[in-house]
């Protein structure tokens, strides 16, 4: 990692002070090496993983040529997911707040277009997005980019996997020709180069080859009977006993099998899936980061998109056929300065998918059995549930307001009281697992900003 600190850059003072605040005290590699380039205003591709920093990256860039007192869209950013463009913008918001008065606006499906067009009718500095709904309000002139002096494109290389980049190229044609243009990618393939081409000037490329350092991920493949995948997984995670693990399956029957395996035998698991409706998918994202459910099983596919900053262990109960999926995979655990565990079982035919990871790694394959657990009996469940009260930023709830009503009328003491998340329609509150249930019929008839609001727990 590098210890360069942020002081060296021609920052503000109070972008410095803010940063500090944040706990960013030194450039990571990325941001070592793409900052200089950004804040001067060059056109940039920049090969990093999710997880590298990048976001603050091309985050400063932005704040740093931006006007707070031109109420128009200076800046857009697109990313290929709604959970991606979601964790954009709350990372562009806590830069901002040494900026002032900076609107940071996220345009994503999944969501009524009607208040983000109200949203656009008032005004703002930022756009985030995903390409269809920022082409849906471009045809309906809802949104005008012809002041946007900086686009950046964040994993244009998973816009490209999912079909996204031609539309990605529209939005592009309806900025100014000259801008300032940022493309962040885990690969750069020859299908995003050609491109580049196109949208790009002059511009200069840096590479991050590695996000993590070497041991940061403790590596082990075990060796399985096909027929014993799931049983030897639940083995895995009763042997480690970790605070939250990934489990990636390759289909979305194996993910749905999977996560009744793991919840018939005591553990609190969740399917995330591509049948899933948004709702669906926000309701079981939600409890993930919050610690009610300490087990997702995905496709790589639903995962997209998902990041977690901190993540202890990944199991691919099924192995990935490409080896770069695999290494993907891996690579949301062991973020940053931490380190993690990527656990992989490897049935007889996938034997050969094994040896394709090992020598793309360049180490041997090394097949290990299943190791003995430590404690029998059944895991110990998520400490958290999670209440989902029906009202959001549209009806003008704050996290404070939903703390203060459950420490207050609620009687809840505020280290019963885990993470508060609010979205558009609904509210996600964390509650300790070992209060939750005995205390929702009490909670569910207090006033909350003076009404009371229709909720339910999540189980």
């Amino acid at each position: 990692m590098t210890t360069l600190p942020f002081s060296q850059l021609p920052l503000s003072p109070a972008q410095l002070d803010n940063l500090a605040s944040m706990g960013y005290l030194a450039m990571t590699p990325i941001q070592a090496q793409s900052l200089p380039v950004i804040l001067a205003g060059r056109d940039l591709i920049a090969q990093a993983k999710t997880g590298s920093g990048k976001t603050a990256a091309f985050g400063l860039g932005i704040l740093h040529r931006l006007d707070p007192a031109r109420w128009a869209p200076q800046a857009l950013v697109v990313c290929p997911t709604r959970e991606l463009s979601e964790q954009v913008a709350t990372e562009l918001r806590r830069l901002a707040r040494a900026a002032g008065n900076v609107k940071v606006l996220t345009l994503t499906g999944g969501a009524s277009a009607r208040p983000q067009n109200e949203s656009l009718a008032h005004g703002a500095h930022v756009i985030v997005g995903t390409p269809g709904r920022l082409l849906d309000h471009l045809a309906r002139q809802t949104l005008d980019l012809s002041a946007v002096s900086t686009l950046v494109l964040d994993e244009a290389d998973r816009m490209v996997d999912m079909g996204f980049f031609p539309d990605v190229m529209q939005i592009a044609h309806a900025c100014p020709y000259k801008r300032q243009t940022v493309l962040f990618s885990a690969t750069y393939p020859e299908s995003i180069r050609a491109d580049a081409e196109h949208l790009l000037t002059d511009p200069e490329f840096v590479k991050v080859d590695a996000v993590h350092s070497e041991g940061q991920i403790e590596q082990h493949f075990y060796e399985i009977e096909a027929a014993e995948r799931f049983q030897a997984a639940a083995a895995l995670l009763r042997h480690f006993q970790p605070e939250s693990a990934l489990a990636f399956c390759n289909t979305k029957a194996a993910c749905a099998e999977l996560s009744s395996h793991l919840k018939r035998a005591g553990f609190s698991a969740l399917a995330l899936h591509g049948d899933m409706d948004q709702r669906d998918r926000d309701d079981v994202l939600a409890q993930f980061s919050n610690h009610s459910s300490n087990i997702l099983v995905a496709t790589d596919v639903a995962a997209r998109g998902l990041d977690i900053a901190s993540l202890p262990m990944v199991i691919n109960v099924e192995l990935a056929r490409d080896p770069q999926v695999h290494t993907h995979r891996v690579g949301r655990t062991g973020r940053m300065q931490e380190t993690g565990l990527a656990l992989s079982l490897c049935a007889p035919d996938e034997q050969y998918v094994a040896s394709r990871i090992a020598q793309q790694d360049d180490r041997p394959l090394h097949l290990e059995p299943l190791p003995r657990q430590k404690t029998a009996g059944r895991p110990a469940q998520a400490p958290m549930v999670t209440l989902l009260v029906l009202g959001g930023k549209k009806a003008k709830l704050r996290p404070g307001d939903l703390l203060g009503a459950l420490t207050g009328d609620g009687g809840l003491t505020r280290e019963q009281v885990g993470k508060i998340q609010i979205t558009d329609q609904v509210s996600y509150v964390a509650l300790s697992r070992a209060i939750a249930h005995r205390a929702f019929p009490h909670l569910e008839n207090i006033l909350i900003k003076g009404k009371k609001q229709r909720m339910k727990l999540l189980s």
